[in-house]
């Protein structure tokens, strides 16, 4: 085994592999470094915690950002090894362009975007926790993540139907309420895509409050647009949902039917007669 393939599986593993003691211990590791990142952002926020203890967060941040970009750099060294027919250059564009490759990037890019343009973006490495997805190899962990994928993999036609009646509907309901309440309340209504902001929030049956008809006619309208929100949200969520039992009903038989086929193998028949021998 050459160098590159003992770091590969250090930081990673090919899919159907036996993971190795000392890949469980770096996934482990990277796991307390998301962990302590996280937790020091949120620490931050706090402005007393941030006056005393300002030059420990600041190490936190040096060294966790140091490490989170070192594994980058190996990850993408080591990326033809994890897609072997994509060719050398092709294997890193692969895995820069891959989503854990994308949230890699992004939990150190804020570290270093405020060194070439002002701007603090330190919030986004908050979505390194998604390591935490494929660190802990757990299968009961990836199984449900890949149902979740699959069934909205599955419902994509009817999802993008329903959000396209709901992109309509708002539309609609914003263009007749801006109509109907812009004269008697211009500062509220001013214009479709402002009110487009009181259709959300009465589709969706918030209702911050902020923003209300006072009309009769607006009323009327709000009142039936309030109605069809409360359907129009259960729609995706009925689909979601039917799929979701669908998929672990599914699931269930196929686990049922495994077990019957171990266990019919566990047992040797006769060829001529078909009936059971004893072992």
């Amino acid at each position: 085994m050459t160098f590159k393939e003992k770091v590969f599986y250090l930081i990673d593993n090919l899919q159907g592999t036996r993971e190795h003691l000392w890949n469980r211990r770096v996934n482990g590791f990277l796991v307390l470094l998301i962990v302590l990142s996280i937790t020091s952002i949120i620490l931050e926020s706090f402005p007393t915690l941030m006056a005393n203890y300002s030059p420990i967060f600041r190490t936190i941040e040096v060294v966790t950002v140091a490490i989170f970009s070192l594994e980058y750099i190996l990850r993408l060294w080591t990326a033809d090894i994890k897609y072997p027919n994509a060719g050398r250059i092709g294997s890193r564009l692969k895995f820069m362009l891959s989503w854990m490759g994308l949230v890699d990037m992004l939990a150190v890019l804020p570290f270093y975007l405020p060194y070439i343009i002002l701007v603090d973006l330190r919030f986004v490495r908050i979505l390194r926790i998604m390591r935490l997805l494929s660190i802990f190899k757990l299968k009961r962990y990836s199984k449900a993540f890949m149902m979740v994928s699959e069934v909205f993999s599955k419902k994509q036609s009817e999802l993008s139907i329903a959000a396209f009646i709901t992109l309509v509907l708002l539309l609609f309901s914003s263009t007749i309420m801006y109509h109907v309440e812009h004269e008697v309340q211009p500062d509220k209504f001013p214009d479709i895509i402002s009110t487009l902001w009181w259709a959300v929030a009465t589709l969706t049956t918030v209702g911050y409050g902020d923003v209300y008809p006072i009309t009769g006619w607006g009323k009327l309208v709000a009142g039936v647009i309030s109605l069809l929100g409360i359907g129009l949200v259960a729609l995706p969520t009925g689909i979601i949902s039917a799929a979701f039992v669908e998929e672990l009903s599914n699931a269930r038989q196929a686990k049922e039917e495994e077990a019957k086929s171990a266990a019919a193998d566990t047992y040797a028949y006769c060829p001529h007669c078909g009936k059971q021998l004893p072992h």
